[in-house]
C-alpha cells in the first residue's frame, strides 16, 4: 500500500503487516480441524464374546555350538567333527520354526575358529544366531 507523504511530497511504501488474511486462515483451519476431529476417532462400540483359549506358540529349537580354546568344536555339549557341522545344519535349513544358534565360545579361543562357525551357519541358510556370554561381575 503506497500514501503520500504531506511533507515530502512523495509517495512512501507502508511497511505494516495485514494480520486479517492470517486470522481468518487460522480460523478456517481451526473450524476443519473441529469437523473432522470427531470423525477420525468415530469408533464402533461392541462387546466381544469371551473364550478361554490357549496360544498355541511353537517354541524354536536352540542348538547350542561351543568352541573351546584348543578349537574343539561341540554341539550341544557333544564333541563334533568340523567336517560334521555343514551336513548337521543343512539338515535344519528346512525345520519349522528355524533354530535358534546360540554360539559359546571360550575367551582365548581363536577368532578364526569362531568366524568358521558362524559362515557354516550363514551358509545353511540359519539367521537366528546368537552369542551366549557370562554376565561381568559388577566391578
Amino acid at each position: 500500500m503506497i500514501r503520500a507523504s504531506a511533507r515530502h511530497g512523495r509517495e512512501q511504501a507502508n511497511a505494516d503487516i495485514n494480520m486479517v488474511p492470517l486470522i481468518d486462515i487460522m480460523l478456517v483451519l481451526v473450524i476443519v480441524l473441529l469437523v473432522t476431529a470427531p470423525l477420525l476417532t468415530h469408533a464402533v462400540k461392541i462387546d466381544l464374546p469371551k473364550a478361554t483359549s490357549v496360544l498355541n506358540e511353537v517354541q524354536p529349537d536352540t542348538i547350542a555350538l561351543s568352541v573351546d580354546t584348543s578349537g574343539a568344536l561341540y554341539w550341544n555339549r557333544e564333541r563334533l567333527p568340523w567336517k560334521a557341522l555343514a551336513p548337521r545344519l543343512d539338515a535344519l535349513r528346512d525345520a519349522t520354526p528355524p533354530p535358534e544358534i546360540h554360539l559359546r565360545a571360550d575367551g582365548a579361543t581363536p577368532y578364526r575358529k569362531v568366524v568358521r562357525v558362524m559362515s557354516a551357519v550363514s551358509a545353511a541358510g540359519l539367521t537366528r544366531i546368537g552369542f551366549v556370554t557370562d554376565p561381568a561381575a559388577a566391578r
